[in-house]
């Protein structure tokens, strides 16, 4: 089936849930067992299936399945947030004194994660300044367990070279993660450009409407853990069962059933069914909203463009953008909803001037969504670490919504002439 087809319907089993059209939500906890030894095979991973919602669910089971397809990706976990599923991703191949490395112009929760709590673990990451591929480069030594990223920087939207980085992390035999959480599998199949793990926050344009809390990891399959002995966590055995070895009891699956049975099943950050049932319903109409996302979009960071009182617009499908050329490479069908400007004016003013734009800290959204993130998403960066992310006092970030795009640009333009009174 095609991108489409899957969104709509992907994996659904109509006999199997009872002839119910819609995904049913399984809000239950806990599974019966067939037998002793049904759960016995169960808990030593010897079988497939259900024992507790904190490792699966039914509904979960659908949301992670049609995700890994849209993705073209082996296997799915979801998570209670975007941010879970980074912890998750990377706790899943580092531990004490392990090193990443990462742009530092990501979003400010991941970077605090990186910067404090993984510090704080004994793990070091490592922050590149600049776009250039030599730079990560030299950051690289024999510590070193992956390279990450953003495929669109929230909120910095720098698209990221994704097959060169990829190319980076594999000669020195170390896997890509990467957060595409900003332009979706519609606009962006990372592991298409050579990315390795998947990573989203389903809160935003997967589930749209703001109404459901959740991550994504997905594993691409194609990341060969036993050739440099550097992942012993998957490569030797688990003593927490009974000695397995994910790389040779689930080939290249070792990575996605490793998270879920040792760090969903220890750490417990799973997504609710409930959550799961609303991000498929979602998922629907995904490549219906990016469209509309798009198109909205481009047009608004045209107009702003050419107003006189914007000091600058960030968005990649403007061809005055450093990185067009990239995002034409990457982003075949548009560059998502989310941009950046700088108003010359009150920013305070400019922001409780909006009357159409919701201020708040989410991101793809039905509903256009205006963030200051040096107050907010930022708020915790110093100076000196604002700088390094390109963030200025002035810098507003705007999810831009499916509203009509007259009403979109009239609300801007509105709050701007108030901003400068």
């Amino acid at each position: 089936m095609r991108f489409e087809t899957i969104a709509a319907q992907g994996f659904l089993d109509l006999e199997k849930q009872n002839h119910t059209v819609s995904t049913p939500i399984y809000a239950n906890t806990a599974y019966s067992f067939d037998s002793v030894q049904h759960a016995i095979d169960l808990f030593d991973l010897k079988v497939g299936g259900d024992i507790y919602t904190r490792l699966s669910n039914p509904t979960n089971d659908i949301l992670e399945k049609r995700v890994a397809a849209l993705e073209g990706g082996i296997g799915a976990l979801a998570t209670s947030s975007g941010m879970s599923a980074i912890l998750i991703a990377i706790l899943n191949i580092t531990c004490a004194g392990d090193e990443i490395i990462t742009s530092s112009k990501i979003y400010g929760g991941t970077y605090n994660l990186f910067a404090k709590t993984f510090k704080q673990m004994g793990i070091n990451v490592i922050f590149i300044d600049s776009d250039n591929i030599d730079d990560y480069e030299k950051a690289i030594n024999e510590k070193t367990k992956c390279i990450y990223t953003e495929t669109i920087g929230n909120p910095s939207i720098k698209i990221a070279d994704t097959e060169e980085l990829s190319k980076l992390a594999h000669r020195h035999g170390i896997p890509l993660i990467v957060d595409n959480t900003v332009p979706s599998p519609y606009l962006l199949r990372p592991i298409e450009f050579g990315a390795d793990i998947v990573i989203h926050s389903s809160t935003k344009y997967l589930s749209g409407h703001g109404n459901a809390m959740g991550g994504i990891i997905v594993d691409s399959g194609k990341f060969d853990w036993e050739q440099n002995g550097k992942f012993k966590m998957l490569t030797t055995p688990d003593e927490s069962y009974h000695g397995i070895t994910y790389s040779k009891e689930f080939k290249n699956a070792a990575y996605i059933a490793k998270s879920r049975a040792h760090l969903i099943r220890d750490l417990g950050c799973c997504q609710s069914p409930f959550n799961s049932y609303l991000t498929i319903l979602g998922l629907e109409t995904l490549h219906v909203r990016m469209e509309r996302h798009c198109d909205n979009a481009l047009k608004l960071a045209e107009y702003l463009e050419s107003h006189p009182h914007i000091n600058f617009v960030k968005y990649p499908y403007l061809k005055s953008s450093k990185d067009y050329n990239l995002a034409k490479k990457y982003l075949t069908y548009g560059a998502s909803s989310l941009m950046g400007f700088g108003v010359d004016g009150d920013g305070k003013k400019f922001i409780e001037a909006l009357k159409l734009f919701i201020h708040a800290t989410n991101l793809g959204d039905v509903r256009s969504i205006i963030t200051y993130p040096a107050g907010t998403t930022h708020r915790q960066l110093s100076d000196e670490q604002l700088k390094r992310a390109e963030i200025s006092k002035d810098y507003m970030r705007a999810s831009v919504g499916l509203e009509n795009i007259q009403d979109i640009i009239e609300d801007i333009d509105n709050a701007i002439k108030i901003s400068r009174k």
